[in-house]
């Protein structure tokens, strides 16, 4: 399969999974089942051994946790302004969102869910911030695509999320098969290191402790924007129109 016909064929069912307004679960299981339909069985089985990979590394196990102190940053945003996580917690709450790169469909789902939600996070008084290895050419692509309006940041080495204990090395034996589906790492990500983090998702309150730590080594699943919301809104102590709960 040419990469990146692969990458336009994903491209493309993320659109059509967008145009059927599932929920955020079933929208993930679609993109699931797209994958192992289209795709050889045997390539589909060397994509997914890296869950396989992941719980056998116990990276989940050794993330950031609920309790601890989050690791303070400064990382360019899709434009290549600098932003700092203690600044963004002087005005409030802080969601940290970890993901892989704009060539995952799990990622562009999860971003897109997470950006239907910005207006209740920013009325909570949080902010939303999405982190991934990519450059910024490529965050500011995939920014442009979905028209998100919270920030996305290039953690370019993977320095950032390697603090919150979120990486790990695609193994040599399943990269030519990730690069068949479009995910050629160093194209996306400037450096052939082929680390990536996996997708994490934290809720940080103004002293910076992790509230919420959501980190799955299946990287099919997210958090769901609506407990998410249930959580800042525990923690804000706030209610606000929540559509949908």
């Amino acid at each position: 399969m040419d990469d990146s016909y692969a990458q336009q064929l994903i491209q493309q069912q993320i659109q059509t999974i967008l145009q059927m307004n599932l929920p955020f679960p079933q929208q993930l299981e679609t993109a699931l089942a797209f994958v192992k339909n289209r795709a050889p069985a045997d390539l589909v089985e060397q994509i997914l051994s890296t869950i396989d990979q992941l719980l056998t590394l116990g990276i989940a196990e050794q993330a950031l946790k609920e309790g601890e102190h989050a690791p303070d940053f400064t990382l360019p945003d899709a434009l290549g302004n600098a932003m700092t996580l203690s600044n963004l917690l002087t005005r409030g709450p802080v969601i940290l969102t970890f993901y892989r790169g704009a060539w995952c469909p799990y990622c562009n789902l999860q971003l897109h869910a997470y950006q239907q939600v910005l207006p209740q996070i920013q009325a909570l008084g949080a902010s939303l911030v999405a982190i991934s290895p990519q450059t910024p050419d490529q965050s500011l692509s995939l920014a442009e695509k979905y028209g998100l309006a919270f920030a996305v940041l290039s953690d370019v080495g993977n320095q950032v999320a390697r603090a919150y204990r979120l990486v790990f090395t695609i193994d040599e034996a399943v990269r030519t098969a990730h690069k068949q589906v479009g995910a050629d790492l160093p194209t996306y990500n400037g450096d052939e290191s082929w680390e990536l983090p996996i997708p994490g998702t934290f809720l940080l309150d103004q002293s910076g402790t992790v509230r919420l730590a959501f980190v799955d080594p299946n990287y099919t699943h997210r958090l769901d924007p609506s407990i998410l919301l249930e959580r800042l809104i525990s923690l804000t102590g706030e209610r606000t129109p929540v559509e949908g709960l």
